[in-house]
């Protein structure tokens, strides 16, 4: 029997919040469409619903790795905050802890396939990208992916980002115990849950093993969690240190310690005390101080402790809590039994493929196998391969790694070969996976707007450059991270590798050169334990001549068995910049035209097409939102009335007034509920008696439209009736709008 179709599975019912939340973005693509939404709020909801814009150069790749066959045009850049309607952009995918079905799989490759380029791009949080998205395309998208379980909500934005894990969890040998139900529980919970929708900045949070290994990263998070175990009473319990306040970016900051062990049953009520205390201290205008980092950096560690855990006292029992934790459903079992690989002749590569990219799971008989993806790209074609190999040998599940690979687990370790022989098939048995050569990198130049040096370009040309001599290399120098971006944000997570490189840009008489900043004193592991520092800018063209130069520096000067985290310690920064100034040397433009270009681009480098970057979006209230909301409502009550439907056309009238109240609402109590009684009484109480909401003009006359249609709801108007209710709501929004313009004037 043939595999389901998009459409086979559209025939079953979407879950009714996705379904309603694309139905609502489609109506917001429209409002934008006829010019009936504010631009600012419009980007922040489309960033909210992970739709990016992008740069690009009229559709055509330029880094030399790969070739995007479009069969779209594409428009002209925009530095502004939004996109051409005609210019493609991004569309970012959430997938939780990485961890996708093959039937999911086959559904991206689909999506890939027919509104994409056919290239799936794996980001360092674990989720899906796919690029030269229509955006007028992506509520089909969404629906498609909505039919088994994928949503795109809350991917970007002021909100909490894709929940991360370790790729490994429940099959690791060094983990204390596996965190995948806890980590699947706190996306859930945190989808869409109003106590996480009033932030400054996005927020991050990752689950860990254990300690020592990189895993989660918890150190770079808002929150990171990593899981341990201790004896209560002589009985093994689980628990979780609990980290907050991390983060990278320009100047990152180190999680700090909040509680050495939290038992499981308290994880959700603290992250959601944690949120509700960001919510109400953190920066709202200042978005470059609006991260929690901030918060916990200003108030200090202990406060900020009491100050959630007296938060902690008024957050309202959920029965989610205990519901959503409880999910042995989510235990994985393997395709095949495990079976140990009897000594054979096996195909060429085979042996240095298995070295690399294979370790024993903690399952007899069982090994994790990586499948190596360079700069986290694969086809649509290959994506369907993987989801049969994944159905064939893996448990019919894969994960996605933050270092942009795929990860097979319950692997028969016996089953390798024939693996192994059809990743050949598919070119993508490249080893090294976990080495120097497996580079992590951002978008950089390719499609960001804030994109300074090419990243990936850099990046494939070292990991080229070091894969020809990989079994050469020492041992530890083996080891070593390498992670590029294309400028200070560092998504590329410059700052926890061995060796970071950062894009930025010089200026050598009068022509501008692309450099990349080296950074030294980072440490993948345990969780991203300590931030390396920029030393100095570097030629871009001269970046694997640093590479090479230090390397071999730290193997002929090292102590004894010393680490290469510990040799930059030891010999200190300044030592690092003498043994590789005089690389900085950039000769003039006669003598070498090829330094004043960029890694995969044959063009003279410019930072001309730099744009306006997206990462997080502008600041946007609830109140907002709430107004925006108010006026969706009122558009499909104009609708409605086209079709003839009075009644319903003025219900929808009396609702979009009703939101427009509780938006206002919302700046004084947040907590306001969706009862009409609730909101009306609120609503005079603060508004109307204080006069605050009276128009200059109009005085109340705006605010008793809603009053007075609250006491007398319009049940079965006239056409002609619904029109005035329309007429009268449309007021009251504008109302409403006028006076949130008056209080954000006042300070209030």
């Amino acid at each position: 029997m043939s595999a389901p179709t998009w459409k086979d599975r559209l025939g079953d019912a979407l879950p009714k919040d996705e379904g309603e939340s694309i139905d609502t973005f489609e109506t917001q693509i429209a409002l934008k469409r006829a010019g009936k939404i504010d631009d600012k709020l419009f980007a922040e909801t489309r960033l909210r619903r992970g739709v990016y814009g992008q740069r690009y150069d009229n559709g055509k790749r330029h880094d030399g790795v790969r070739t995007r066959d479009l069969n779209f045009p594409c428009g002209e850049l925009t530095k502004g905050p939004e996109t051409v309607w005609d210019a493609p952009g991004m569309l970012r995918i959430k997938i939780p802890m990485g961890r996708v079905s093959a039937e999911q799989l086959d559904v991206l490759a689909e999506v890939a396939e027919e509104y994409s380029d056919n290239i799936l791009h794996i980001t360092t949080r674990q989720d899906i990208q796919l690029h030269f998205i229509h955006i007028e395309d992506t509520p089909a998208i969404m629906r498609r992916l909505a039919a088994v379980d994928i949503t795109t909500r809350e991917a970007c934005g002021n909100v909490v980002r894709n929940v991360t894990a370790c790729p490994l969890a429940g099959v690791c040998n060094d983990e204390s115990f596996d965190v995948t139900a806890y980590a699947q529980a706190t996306h859930e919970f945190l989808l869409g849950h109003k106590d996480a929708q009033d932030f400054g900045r996005k927020f991050k949070v990752s689950f860990s093993g254990c300690r020592d290994h990189a895993c989660g990263l918890a150190h770079i998070h808002d929150i990171g969690v990593v899981a341990v175990s201790k004896d209560v009473d002589g009985v093994r319990t689980r628990g979780f240190e609990l980290y907050v306040g991390g983060g990278l970016g320009a100047v990152p900051h180190q999680a700090k310690l909040f509680d050495e062990f939290v038992p499981p049953g308290e994880l959700l009520p603290l992250t959601q005390a944690i949120c509700r205390v960001f919510a109400r201290l953190g920066e709202k205008k200042n978005r470059a101080r609006a991260r929690l980092k901030f918060v916990v950096a200003k108030v200090g560690l202990e406060e900020f402790q009491r100050l959630v855990l007296e938060e902690r006292k008024t957050v309202p029992e959920d029965g989610r809590w205990a519901a959503l934790s409880d999910r042995s459903s989510w235990e994985e079992t393997p395709t095949q039994p495990g079976k140990a690989l009897a000594p054979g002749i096996f195909a060429k590569g085979f042996t240095q493929w298995r070295q690399y990219n294979v370790r024993k799971q903690a399952q007899p008989g069982y090994v994790v196998a990586t499948v190596a993806l360079p700069l986290g790209d694969f086809t649509a074609r290959q994506t369907r391969a993987l989801a049969k190999l994944s159905r064939r040998y893996g448990g019919n599940t894969v994960r996605f790694t933050v270092e942009q690979n795929l990860v097979f687990r319950w692997l028969p370790e016996a089953d390798l070969p024939g693996f192994y022989d059809e990743l050949v098939s598919l070119k993508l048995d490249g080893s090294g996976a976990g080495t120097i050569t497996d580079i992590t990198a951002c978008p950089g130049t390719d499609t960001c707007k804030l994109g300074i040096s090419a990243s990936r370009g850099l990046t494939a040309e070292l990991s080229q450059h070091l894969g020809k001599k990989l079994d050469d290399l020492d041992s530890q120098v083996r080891e070593l991270r390498i992670k590029t971006s294309g400028c200070f944000n560092s998504c590329g997570q410059h700052h926890v590798a061995d060796i970071g490189y950062l894009g930025v840009s010089r200026n050598v008489k009068g022509r501008r050169v692309a450099h990349f900043q080296l950074v030294v004193g980072g440490q993948w592991a345990n969780n991203g334990g300590e931030y390396g520092m920029a030393i100095g800018a570097f030629p871009a063209k001269t970046v694997p001549k640093v590479n090479d130069t230090l390397t071999d520096w730290y193997v002929a000067s090292r102590d004894e068995g010393e680490g290469f985290h510990d040799f930059i310690r030891r010999v200190g920064k300044t030592k690092v910049r003498e043994v590789l100034n005089d690389l900085k040397a950039v000769p003039d433009y006669d003598v070498d035209k090829s330094m004043y270009t960029d890694w995969g681009d044959a063009r003279e480098y410019t930072i001309g097409d730099m744009g306006v970057g997206e990462c997080a979006g502008e600041i946007v209230t609830l109140t907002e939102f709430g107004l925006a909301d108010s006026e969706r409502s009122l558009f499909k009550a104009q609708s409605v009335l086209d079709s003839g439907d009075g009644p319903s056309a003025a219900g929808l009238a009396y609702s979009a007034m009703l939101e427009a109240a509780k938006a206002l609402i919302k700046i004084q109590n947040i907590d306001i509920t969706d009862e009409p009684d609730h909101i009306v009484s609120e609503f005079r109480s603060r508004f109307h008696d204080t006069k605050v909401f009276h128009d200059p003009y109009a005085g109340a006359k705006f605010a008793n439209y809603l009053l007075k249609m609250h006491q007398s709801p319009p049940n079965g108007v006239s056409a002609e009736e619904a029109h005035r209710k329309i007429e009268e709501a449309q007021l009251f929004i504008e109302a409403a709008h006028s006076c949130y313009d008056r209080m954000q004037d006042a300070g209030i």
